[in-house]
């Protein structure tokens, strides 16, 4: 049998605590702790323990190279080869672990460098309530941060004294930035109003659509949108969760950015609870019309940036972009807007069909109209949006 090892790996010293009563009852704190070993892989849905001598047969092993099974059988032990085969950790050629292999594959063609690939897998949630751990700890409140943490870095940040700052001369007065000055996270969304269809339509190709298309080579057409992106490949596309439309039933859409689109998929059976669980209990983002999941096609960055160090930092950031876009379209359109990265991926990835390192969410946006009364306290502290008596 022929194996290498799984494309990215790594491997976590970890110290785990466990609570002993003899030691308690000998005088100590009844807390013991001892280091372990964890194997993390992209593909894999947690972290799996390993003992010191699969993470010696581990380290023996290529990512690349294909070799014969037999002596690390000899030296290490049949019980540890096919464990680590059956986590996948290992793979092997032949039918028995096709699976493990198939998954290991799919990973390599998408072309990740390791270290962003496990991050990203890391940092994924699945059924967090952000927003009620915030308040449980105290900490949805300027005073509670305050008291918790104490004082925040300098809100303005200077490296000279003010006597050697120079002043600039203050802006002209436009409609950009006047737009600019409205432009303010919406945590109050009016659930008793419907958006109209063509409002959704028009945001949905400012933001997302394509403006024009370029044959760059065969087979290699190339989108120009509103938003600025790395090796203009646009990855992000976009996922809706669409709640209050006019003759839209609300449910599950991709959002086909090249024929303005939008193509059903299977909704789950409660839309409501799904839109407070992919935002992390966040149910004042929940309530929009229209919530907006940022997923790239890794695999549409990654061909260009192959293994690439900074190829995920600027998937991030053609999300960034994309959010911003949205946010000054909305508020053009009188809509509030909001983009938040507390999400539960795993869950949004689910419902979706989608799988976390081919496709997996980023953030997510939405838009809709205001509620007139403030419910949840909003940041506006030009007070353009809100007045100051509101707050």
């Amino acid at each position: 049998m022929r194996i290498r090892r799984c494309a990215v790996l790594w491997l976590e010293p970890r110290e785990v605590a466990r609570f002993e009563l003899e030691t308690l009852l000998a005088g100590g704190t009844g807390v013991v702790s001892a280091m372990h070993w964890f194997a993390h892989a992209p593909q894999l849905p947690a972290a799996i323990e390993v003992d010191a001598g699969e993470v010696s047969l581990l380290g023996e092993l290529s990512p690349t190279d294909w070799v014969e099974a037999a002596s690390l059988r000899e030296r290490y032990g049949a019980a540890r080869l096919r464990a680590l085969l059956r986590a996948g950790l290992v793979v092997a050629k032949g039918k028995r672990w096709a699976e493990q292999r198939d998954a290991d594959g799919a990973l390599r063609a998408q072309h990740w460098h390791g270290l962003a690939a496990q991050w990203h897998a890391d940092s994924r949630w699945q059924g967090v309530d952000a927003a009620r751990e915030v308040a449980d700890e105290g900490l949805d409140t300027a005073e509670g941060l305050r008291a918790r943490h104490g004082a925040p870095p300098p809100e303005a940040h200077a490296c000279v004294p003010p006597s050697q700052r120079l002043a600039l001369p203050e802006p002209a007065t436009t409609a950009l930035g006047e737009l600019l000055d409205r432009r303010a996270t919406c945590r109050n969304f009016d659930a008793a109003r419907d958006l109209p269809l063509a409002t959704m339509a028009g945001l949905l190709a400012r933001v997302f659509g394509a403006r024009g298309r370029v044959r760059a080579a065969q087979d290699f057409d190339v989108l120009k949108k509103t938003s600025p992106s790395g090796g203009a490949l646009h990855p992000v596309e976009a996922y809706l969760i669409a709640r209050r439309v006019e003759g839209l039933a609300p449910g599950l859409y991709h959002y086909h950015a090249g024929e303005h689109a939008l193509e059903p998929l299977p909704s789950p059976p409660d839309l409501d609870a799904f839109a407070r669980t992919a935002v992390a209990g966040q149910y004042w983002f929940a309530d929009a019309h229209v919530l907006v999941v940022l997923a790239p096609r890794f695999a549409r960055n990654f061909w260009k940036y192959r293994n690439h160090a900074k190829a995920y930092r600027v998937v991030i950031m053609d999300a960034g972009h994309l959010s911003q876009t949205l946010y000054l379209c909305a508020t053009e359109l009188g809509l509030g807007a909001f983009v938040t990265a507390a999400i539960n991926e795993t869950d949004i990835e689910r419902a979706f069909g989608l799988t976390g390192y081919v496709d997996g969410p980023l953030a997510v946006c939405g838009f809709g109209f205001r509620a007139d009364d403030m419910a949840t306290s909003e940041f506006d502290p030009g007070h353009r949006v809100w007045a100051r008596e509101d707050r």
